[in-house]
């Protein structure tokens, strides 16, 4: 029988984005539920196809088609349209949890999103390094379908 037993390092990751949205805060909610659900794409605009059941428990996961995929999270908590918040493992196969929040509030005629994604784990070098660019583009991609869809434009991609 062969141990092997190696120490690593647990790792904090957070990612805080705070932004106003041109939009009505129900827009900007089902924007992000279409957005990290069957609208996702990666940050080059290849499909990154997810399931998103928007109540609490459910799951936030990629189909990959006759039963395999990858499980992503649950619905921690939600009240719509100022609140999702999803917890699991996200794009990480490996010992580490994530919590993600969007918290929404409406100031001044605009939505504020106050958006956060904080994990705690082995977290590999790779995904610390990528994880702002996904965000930032799945932030972006919020926006800018949630004010084209305010202003009449229905294009939601």
């Amino acid at each position: 029988m062969l141990t092997t037993v190696t120490e690593q390092t647990v790792q904090t990751l957070e990612i805080i984005r705070d932004m106003q949205i041109a939009a009505p805060m129900d827009v900007v909610f089902e924007t992000i539920l279409e957005q990290m659900g069957p609208l996702n794409v990666h940050p080059d605009g290849t499909p990154l196809t997810m399931t998103l059941e928007a109540w609490p428990g459910g799951r936030w996961y990629r189909d990959l088609g006759d039963n395999n995929g990858h499980f992503w999270g649950n619905v921690q908590a939600i009240k719509k349209p100022s609140l999702l918040e999803i917890t699991g493992p996200l794009f990480m196969s490996y010992a580490a949890v994530s919590n993600v929040q969007y918290r929404l509030s409406e100031e001044n005629g605009m939505t504020r999103v106050q958006f956060a994604h904080r994990a705690i784990g082995q977290i590999s070098e790779q995904h610390r390094a990528g994880v702002g660019t996904g965000w930032g583009s799945l932030l972006t991609r919020i926006q800018e379908v949630a004010e084209r869809t305010a202003s009449g434009t229905k294009t939601r991609r």
